[in-house]
């Protein structure tokens, strides 16, 4: 299992959405989720169709976060042009996790 990491602290477990099917659909229709979705080759975001609040890390190329929203459902997002990835959580969770802005998020294999 993946893990989302924080300067070397495992925050939380990780989903990656790689193809194009995952990539489009994110958490719409999901009624939670425990830890994170990294959605590569992002710079924007919508909720609709989400059943719950999210928070989204917007990040660079380098994985650096440039921005951190929360977006409640049915919205669509500011596109964020330099970034190249997301990664979307329960409302809350970034701040509860210690995320911030200018930090660089990993990814780390489980075995």
């Amino acid at each position: 299992m993946p893990w989302l990491v924080c300067e070397d602290r495992v925050i939380a477990s990780l989903e990656i959405a790689r193809v194009g099917k995952h990539r489009r659909r994110g958490l719409r229709g999901r009624d939670d989720i425990t830890g994170a979705l990294l959605i590569e080759r992002c710079g924007s975001v919508h909720t609709i169709g989400m059943r719950f609040d999210i928070d989204i890390a917007y990040l660079d190329g380098g994985r650096r976060v440039l921005d951190i929203v929360t977006m409640p459902p049915g919205r669509i997002g500011r596109p964020r042009p330099r970034a190249r990835s997301v990664v979307e959580a329960r409302a809350g969770a970034f701040d509860r996790w210690g995320v911030a802005i200018g930090e660089v998020l990993d990814v780390r294999l489980g075995a």
